[in-house]
């Protein structure tokens, strides 16, 4: 019997970063092993210890029932400390997960800033004016 799929979690806004790596590694720690974690992990993290949201109200906010997040944060929560600990490399990617809105990106500036389905296609970027803009796309920084 195969495992139910996945239910898709709802993010607000893309991580301000791709990963973390560690700084100043003494001798003997194993840090050659990166860890990844997933968008819907970096999400209730973002949630529950950033914007103070209980695990209810934050389960709210990415369309999942409350056990779910509270796995999924136990999870972050667990791969942050292992990183944090071990001086591993912490990456955030994958995982299962849509935006409430749509993203894009500014040549110009390197902002990023997000746009409602409702509104027509936005020709400026939003902070420094400039008509070089384009989707959002997240890519594989292993790749």
């Amino acid at each position: 019997m195969s495992p139910r799929p996945k239910r898709l979690r709802r993010m607000s806004k893309p991580p301000v970063i791709a990963g973390l790596k560690p700084y100043g590694i003494t001798d003997g720690m194993p840090h050659n092993q990166t860890i990844f974690l997933h968008f819907e992990e970096y999400e209730a993290i973002r949630l529950c210890d950033v914007e103070q949201m209980n695990h209810a109200d934050a389960a709210l906010e990415m369309g999942i029932s409350r056990p779910t997040l509270t796995r999924i944060y136990a999870s972050a929560r667990g791969k942050i400390g292992q990183a944090l600990v071990l001086g591993q490399t912490l990456i955030i990617e994958g995982g299962k997960v849509y935006f409430d809105s749509h993203w894009f990106t500014c040549a110009g500036c390197g902002c990023y800033f997000n746009h409602a389905h409702d509104e027509p296609h936005p020709e400026r970027c939003a902070l420094c004016g400039s008509r070089h803009i384009s989707p959002f796309q997240y890519e594989n920084p292993q790749n």
